[in-house]
């Protein structure tokens, strides 16, 4: 207990003390962030908060942890796509070369044996082993969530808030199957999620509304792999029936705003990777919400989904899949009122005075 407590001292305290000397180095090095017709900030803003983050996290983990295989392959794929995002926010680079980026840093794992081997199928409980298809499960899963935590890094401290709670649902998620089911592995994964979660405090003091830096590529990247293998190491591993499902809820946020975004620009027949101004956040600012509390009310949110993977783990199949459903109806209903599915409408954003 004595290291885990000096784990999160260390993760937090190193980030609050790093923060502020990445902010000036950023400036320095031209890794800012100039706003444009699709941001909602209004003045230069440094990047690279994900490297104060990457200190916090490695700091403590090389400290208070012992290395297995695990956290050696999470660690080594860390620092591949911190220096990815990194180089993006000095330099910019080209979504191919970003994306094979990704894959390596996925196939990292691979060698440590850091891998989803096998599935739960919810309505049976029967294992579903993959064979060969773990290999591209593995780097599709860890790809896909680093690019949803990504894509929703568009409001101060939403990516990291968001982050944070799925990290700290995940130690308790893990601390529940451990402690109730038995399941191998999870008290690593608990502390990994809860060192990361102290860090993100750290950095949320410098990055909450208003901010002062942003994250960067080098932040929410970093964010969404660590948070993907994260689960792969504890959460996919469980026997439990649902055990496939509640790391998708824990992510719900990146991952729903993220499949929206593919429907609405296919919808549309708009290039996938088209940016665009109708995510989550910037439809609940076009009702009203002042910055705050849109953050705000996405941070409530991912709380709420938070708590319904801890009680889908715990409860017995037939009402988790009962659960999944009512949630699932909330979900799509809501995101359709809000305009994120389809947009909304031309003439509400006039009359709201948004763009």
């Amino acid at each position: 207990m004595f290291k885990v407590m000096l784990g999160l001292l260390l993760a937090t305290g190193i980030t609050l003390a790093a923060t502020p000397w990445v902010r000036r180095q950023a400036f320095r090095w031209g890794a800012v962030d100039r706003p444009d017709a699709r941001k909602v900030h209004r003045g230069i803003m440094p990047r690279l908060g994900g490297l104060a983050v990457y200190a916090g996290f490695v700091a403590a983990v090389l400290a208070t942890m012992h290395l297995t295989p695990g956290i050696c392959g999470l660690l080594l794929g860390m620092t591949l796509i911190t220096l990815l995002g990194a180089v993006d926010d000095m330099r910019g680079l080209s979504p191919r070369v970003k994306l094979a980026g990704q894959v390596a840093a996925a196939l990292v794992l691979l060698p440590f044996g850091v891998q989803v081997y096998f599935v739960t199928n919810p309505l049976n409980g029967h294992i579903i082993e993959l064979g060969w298809l773990a290999v591209p499960v593995t780097i599709f899963w860890v790809v896909a969530v680093a690019n949803a935590v990504n894509l929703i890094d568009g409001l101060d401290g939403l990516a990291s808030g968001v982050s944070c709670i799925a990290a700290l649902t995940m130690a308790v998620v893990g601390w529940t199957q451990w402690k109730f089911f038995g399941a191998a592995g999870q008290r690593e994964v608990i502390v990994l999620a809860l060192i990361l979660a102290a860090a993100l405090v750290g950095f949320l003091r410098y990055n909450f509304h208003p901010a002062k830096i942003f994250l960067g590529d080098s932040g929410s990247l970093l964010l969404g792999y660590a948070l993907a293998v994260m689960a792969v190491m504890g959460l996919t591993k469980s026997v439990t029936a649902v055990s496939v499902l509640v790391p998708m809820v824990i992510l719900g946020i990146p991952l729903l705003d993220t499949f929206f975004a593919v429907l609405r620009r296919y919808h549309r027949h708009r290039p996938i990777f088209q940016p665009d101004k109708e995510h989550l956040h910037h439809q609940l600012l076009a009702l009203g919400l002042s910055h705050r509390q849109a953050v705000l009310v996405i941070y409530g949110i991912s709380a709420l989904l938070g708590a319904s993977a801890v009680v889908l783990n715990l409860v017995a199949t037939d009402q988790a899949l009962a659960l999944l459903v009512i949630l699932a109806v909330l979900t799509i209903t809501a995101a359709n009122r809000v305009g994120v599915i389809g947009g909304a409408p031309e003439k509400d954003r006039q009359v709201s005075g948004k763009l």
